[in-house]
């Protein structure tokens, strides 16, 4: 019998996690096709959707803590939920300055809500199916440390931001299915 299977609490954890992840990833692609048709001006729909992901994020990540509560603390989901919050206000404030403050604020979103993913992930290791999500909070410290420097470029777009998300939607996707065996409690 594997470790997996005489947990009940990692069982319906998992299963919770990959319910969650499939959206994440739907959300992920349906929101980068959007952001891709408005990407080059801040305009209202740029706006409501730069709000809109962290928002998301907030939403995912109080999820995740009430379906963790059986195998762990969600501590730094808390974290997570603080930091999307106060993220999506100050994308709010920042689209009224223009790009370059917007990808400065979604870089250091994505440098600390990556820095929580990776770390959430190596604690969930037992779990299964993390190697994903600790590969894409790797993935957004770095993708937020360009966001930071393109801030700077001679005429920045939010092309990247948008960009973004589909490597995090496919890496939720893929953790998903990994983690179909630690929901069935194999």
């Amino acid at each position: 019998m594997s470790s997996i299977a005489a947990s009940p609490g990692i069982s319906g954890t998992a299963s919770a996690l990959r319910r969650l992840y499939f959206v994440r990833f739907a959300f992920a692609i349906v929101w980068a096709l959007a952001m891709f048709t408005t990407a080059s001006n801040l305009g209202s729909l740029a706006v409501t959707l730069l709000v809109l992901y962290p928002l998301f994020d907030v939403a995912a990540a109080v999820i995740d803590a009430r379906a963790s509560r059986a195998t762990g603390s969600p501590a730094l989901l808390y974290v997570n939920i603080a930091v999307s919050l106060i993220t999506a206000i100050g994308v709010a404030i920042a689209c009224a300055s223009g790009i370059p403050a917007v990808l400065r604020v979604w870089g250091a979103w994505a440098i600390v809500a990556g820095l929580v993913q990776l770390i959430v992930g190596v604690t969930r290791r037992k779990m299964g199916g993390q190697w994903p999500m600790i590969i894409s909070g790797a993935i957004s410290v770095l993708a937020g440390a360009s966001f930071i420097l393109g801030a700077s470029a001679a005429n920045p777009t939010l092309t990247n931001a948008a960009g973004y998300a589909i490597p995090g939607g496919i890496f939720f996707l893929i953790s998903a299915f990994r983690l179909g065996r630690a929901a069935k409690g194999n």
